[in-house]
């Protein structure tokens, strides 16, 4: 009895946790043109190689960057401080709070050659809303005077496949100017950016600003789909990294190819001006069929949906029942 009654409260204490609404949008004077850009994709795609390298190259660049990961797993700084695990905003504001102490900023953010770097966290499995754990990242944040900071970029990494309020709070709210997917060739990735896309039409149609800057294309495999699914939504490819074994074997051992003497800096560079520059625009983004369509094979052509019946159900001993549905006439 006692553990239905522990479940029962925990049940009850989590509804209330995710029926809570965020603090308003902060709607003071604005202290700089700071470019807030949020870079969504499907969960393993790439976007923390793709940010740390972008960002990394940016600094070199000469601009002031501060790259945010928005993933619960809390892996988008990883590569950038050399595999270390960055303490996170939630886990160290909740051990903070029990020692009666405040989060000052050089407990939760940090540095390297130029790039600012901070993790969001998100709670364990089963004892959170993680997109609540978002929201409330981003209330710590302003606590810490985040709309005072000075930086010309703020990149922010979230999880695409997840669809819950928290992850889609920068295009809800208009936290961020533009949004910027990472895709590759293949079905799964194509089906969050066609999310990602829908959601910011969405928002449009409700009065929000933020639009779709482009797509930045991760392993690159040459087979197309990506570059037909860009041209069909109606946006740019930022960028295509190519599926190359150097990438991949300096990436798994934590090593940053966004650098200027690194031969991939021109592909970086051309990145980091492309992201700078392009325009957020209202994407159009495709159905089901359409988003299929993409990888359709001539051995596909001409299929039919066959319906099912109750009786393919039921199996041979089905017995077909009177319906109890009362039927009007038309008046």
């Amino acid at each position: 009895m006692m553990d239905g009654d522990f479940r029962g409260k925990q049940g009850d204490a989590l509804r209330r946790e995710a029926a809570q609404e965020p603090d308003p949008v902060h709607t003071g004077e604005v202290k700089k043109e700071t470019q807030v850009i949020a870079i969504y994709g499907k969960g393993g795609i790439g976007k923390s190689f793709t940010l740390s390298n972008l960002s990394y190259m940016m600094a070199q660049q000469g601009k002031k960057v501060l790259l945010i990961g928005c993933d619960p797993k809390s892996d988008t700084t990883s590569l950038l401080f050399g595999g270390k695990a960055c303490p996170t905003i939630i886990e160290t504001s909740t051990k903070k709070k029990l020692a009666g102490e405040s989060v000052e900023i050089g407990d939760v953010c940090f540095k390297r050659d130029g790039v600012f770097a901070m993790e969001l966290g998100g709670p364990e499995v089963g004892r959170g809303c993680g997109g609540r754990g978002i929201i409330h990242g981003f209330e710590l944040l302003e606590n810490l005077g985040f709309h005072d900071w000075d930086f010309d970029y703020v990149l922010l990494d979230f999880l695409g496949d997840v669809v819950c309020g928290g992850f889609g709070l920068p295009i809800a709210r208009d936290m961020c100017q533009k949004v910027i997917v990472v895709g590759s060739n293949d079905l799964q990735s194509l089906y969050v950016a066609n999310n990602v896309c829908s959601a910011v039409e969405y928002f449009r149609t409700l009065g929000g600003n933020v639009g779709v800057a482009g797509m930045v294309i991760n392993k690159d495999d040459g087979t197309g789909e990506a570059h037909a699914f860009a041209e069909k939504v109606g946006i740019p490819v930022l960028a295509a990294i190519p599926a190359d074994d150097d990438i991949r074997r300096k990436s798994a051992n934590y090593e940053i190819i966004g650098t200027p003497e690194s031969p991939w800096a021109p592909l970086f560079e051309e990145l980091g001006l492309n992201v700078a520059e392009a325009p957020p625009v209202q994407p159009s983004p495709l159905d089901q069929d359409g988003l299929l369509n993409l990888f359709d094979s001539e051995e596909a052509d001409g299929f039919n949906l066959e319906p099912a019946t109750a009786a393919d159900m039921c199996g041979k001993d089905y017995v077909e029942k009177a319906s109890l549905e009362v039927i009007y006439d038309d008046v």
